[in-house]
Formats: C-alpha cells, sequence, structure tokens
C-alpha cells in the first residue's frame, strides 16, 4: 500500500467520525483527493490524475474520475466543513477572547472570484467557508450576509466573534449587520465616507487629515450607520487606517486590524505559493467550489499534523519549556487522532502531509 493511500485511509475514518450520514463513496473519493493533493502539492487536474492513486492504465481516465467528483451536487462544501469548523471555533473560544473572523475576496481563476471566511491564527489564518462567483468585480453584500450567516450556528454558545475585513467590506450594511448579530468588528473605511457628529459634517479622509484619532457614536454616510471609530497612521505607512469598531476607539484596538493580514498567507497556500488554483482551468464556479474543499481539508490535515508532530516529537531545545505541548500549540489532534500514542507503529506517520505546506509553519 502506498503512502497516498495510506493518508486516505486516515483522512477517510476521520470523515467517517465526522460525516456519518455522507455517503461511503463520496467520503472515500474525497479522502483519496485530499491525500493526493497532498502528495501532489498542486491544483492543476492534469497533475492531480497523474498522482490518483487508482487502477487505471491512461490518466485520461484518472481525469475523468476526478471531474466527476467535482461536478457532484451531492457534495456540499458546507456540510463537509461544519463539523471541522465547529471544532476549531470551539478551540480559539475556548479562552473566552473574541474569535477573529476574517471577510476577504480573491481572484481564483480568469473569470473566477472567492469570497471566503476564515479564522484568524497566529499569523495566519484556517478557512472555514466560501462562496465562488464568476465575476470581474467584488462580491455582493447579498453574498455575504449568505456567507456569514452560514457560520453563524457553528459559533458554540456565548463565544464572542469579531469580524475583520479590509475597504471593500468597510460598509454600512455590513456594520448594521454585525451590530444586529451583536459581533464586534474592525473594518477598514474607506477615506471618502461622510462622517457626522455634533460638530457637522465631514469625511474619514478629513478627520485623518486632522489627526483626530478617535470618533465615538458617528454617523457614517448617507445610511446613518452608527459606529465608533479609530485612526492610525504610523510615520512610514502612506495611508492612515480608518477602522471602523463596536468598542471605544483607542490605539491598540485600531491595530488589532492588523489580524486581517492572516488571511494573506493563507490565500498564498491556495495559489501561487502553494497549491497553484489559478492552474486549473476549471470553467465552472460550484467544481471550482468542491476544488477549494479539497484544498481547505489538505491545509487543515497538513497544519493539525505539524501541531501533532510538534507536541510529540518535539526537538530537545523545545522540550526545555514548563508549558506543555497542548498549551503551545491549543488545536494539537483536532484533526488527527492516535490509535495509540505509545505504539509508534498506530500513530499518523504522515510525513507528506506535515511537509506539503512547509511554508504555513514559517
Amino acid at each position: 500500500m502506498d503512502g497516498v493511500t495510506t493518508i486516505a485511509e486516515s483522512i477517510g475514518a476521520d470523515l467517517k467520525m465526522r460525516l456519518p450520514k455522507q455517503r461511503k463513496t463520496q467520503r472515500g473519493k474525497l479522502a483519496l483527493l485530499v491525500a493526493t493533493m497532498l502528495d501532489v502539492r498542486s491544483a492543476n487536474l492534469v497533475e492531480l490524475a497523474a498522482g490518483l492513486p487508482l487502477e487505471a492504465d491512461r490518466t485520461d481516465m484518472r481525469y475523468q474520475w476526478i471531474t466527476r467528483f467535482l461536478g457532484n451536487s451531492l457534495v456540499v462544501s458546507d456540510d463537509v466543513m461544519e463539523p471541522f469548523v465547529r471544532e476549531v471555533l470551539g478551540r480559539a473560544a475556548i479562552n473566552g477572547e473574541p474569535v477573529n473572523l476574517i471577510l476577504d475576496q480573491s481572484k481564483v481563476s480568469d473569470r473566477h472570484q472567492v469570497l471566503m471566511l476564515a479564522l484568524h491564527y497566529g499569523e495566519r489564518a484556517l478557512p472555514l467557508a466560501w462562496r465562488v462567483e464568476e465575476t470581474e468585480g467584488a462580491i455582493g453584500f447579498d453574498t455575504q450576509t449568505a456567507l456569514l450567516e452560514t457560520v453563524v450556528p457553528w459559533l458554540p454558545a456565548n463565544a464572542k466573534a469579531r469580524l475583520l475585513g479590509d475597504r471593500f467590506y468597510g460598509t454600512a450594511d455590513l456594520i448594521g449587520w454585525c451590530q444586529n448579530h451583536g459581533w464586534d468588528y474592525r473594518l477598514r473605511l474607506k477615506g471618502n465616507l461622510i462622517v457626522v457628529d455634533e460638530t457637522g459634517k465631514t469625511t474619514t479622509a478629513a478627520c485623518a487629515r486632522d489627526r483626530i484619532f478617535a470618533l465615538e457614536g458617528v454617523k457614517l454616510t448617507a445610511k446613518k450607520a452608527c459606529t465608533n471609530i479609530g485612526i492610525i497612521h504610523d510615520p512610514g505607512h502612506s495611508e492612515p487606517w480608518i477602522i471602523a469598531m463596536s468598542e471605544p476607539p483607542g490605539y491598540l484596538r485600531t491595530l488589532e486590524y492588523s489580524n486581517r493580514w492572516g488571511i494573506e498567507p493563507m490565500f498564498s497556500d491556495f495559489k501561487s505559493r502553494g497549491f497553484g488554483i489559478e492552474n486549473t482551468q476549471i470553467r465552472y464556479a460550484d467544481r471550482l467550489d468542491r476544488l477549494i474543499l479539497v484544498m481547505a481539508l489538505a491545509l487543515y490535515w497538513a497544519v493539525s499534523t505539524g501541531h501533532w508532530d510538534a507536541a510529540n516529537h518535539a526537538m530537545p531545545c523545545k522540550k526545555k519549556h514548563s508549558i506543555s505541548a497542548e498549551e503551545s500549540c491549543p488545536w494539537t489532534n483536532i484533526l488527527v487522532h492516535p490509535r495509540s500514542p505509545t505504539d509508534p507503529q498506530d500513530t499518523p506517520t504522515m510525513s507528506t502531509t506535515a511537509t506539503s505546506l512547509d511554508h504555513t509553519s514559517n
């Protein structure tokens, strides 16, 4: 049995535990594709087909096997991701701190854009849910809210959520959505937005130019969304950060917007520095959505296996720390469940997985 098949069996067993109602054939094919993605490290379907461990004489037959799976409408990304997302959100919220969720959009092909909601983790992010649309511009507010509404019930009870977004998402509509759902937010604003307070009407850019660093209870745009605004313009930065927030503004609270940058390395994992999703040549949004599902699960396994390895095979210098591996890597064993920690033969030997995205630990 080759390494890809071995990894696929481990992934399949985990999917069976998390998705007991999903058809066995769907779970098996998904697990095999995820394992192959980790081995090939490419979203190019021809390269995936060449690495797929199927008993088929020709690559084109394996290619057709992949395209049939990606075209299967019964495989729903939200349904597959839900148990994984519930678990990582539960882990992230365990200390009572707000769970930082990042909303952003990225081009994944000549004709498609993906709107992604991700969980900030360290200096990176993990994908939670997404929507793929054929468009050259920004994906609209209706799709944004549909994506957010999907994830809302996945949050643990009483968990605090904080939404982070760049200037595409600093809108009165999204601010209102966050307020209606009791979410904290750090949304960057454009400089041409109208701000109304007790002294009159101005713009966000004028506030930054006048070195006004905190505005409380102002009304934003013609829709008069009531919000607080924090402004930072540090030396060496060409533009200020103008950040809408639910809490009273201050320098450190405004600086929390910087956690949004964690989604950029994650997009790089999907694109040029990782799987190379731009090279797929897929023409249909639903198939691209399922390919992102395969990559997202591969990323989860790469990250979790790296944590498992760090916790169970720490370098001597790391073993000197007084904190436990579980404390230093709070997501250890989220996705990898060793059958017998005392028996090396029964632990997940997934060196391919651990190194498949070696830059994820950089």
